[in-house]
């Protein structure tokens, strides 16, 4: 990830709405949520969340996938790391208790191990 894809993510999360969304389908795992669900769940009318997730789109940080009448979204878990890699790089200059606190956040993930040559 570069600066300007950065920044285009770091805008697209600087909305309350767009980073509920971004949270929710991240929650939601690879599998996503139908377009009716992610509203329900946020209590959001149909057109502005079409408008928060086209945005959330258009930055790469949500997918969309056609099911039947539906469209799904799941969140880009390949560009959120790209955007945490790139804003955590250079952290800690030789001081690795810099990042400690971080490093300590994501290990706490539920997430199965992933296996070498998955």
């Amino acid at each position: 990830m570069n600066e300007t894809q950065a920044l285009e993510s770091l805008s697209a999360l600087a909305q309350e709405t767009r980073l509920r969304i971004v949270r929710l389908l991240v929650r939601s795992g690879p599998d996503g949520m139908p377009a009716g669900a992610i509203g329900e769940e946020l209590e959001a009318a149909s057109s502005r969340l079409s408008f928060h997730l086209s945005h959330l789109e258009q930055s790469g940080l949500v997918r969309s996938r056609r099911e039947g009448r539906s469209i799904r979204y799941s969140a880009s878990f390949d560009a959120l790391s790209g955007l945490i890699a790139f804003l955590m790089r250079d952290c800690c200059q030789g001081r690795p208790e810099v990042c400690a606190p971080a490093v300590a956040a994501l290990s706490a993930c539920a997430c199965p191990p992933v296996e070498a040559g998955a």
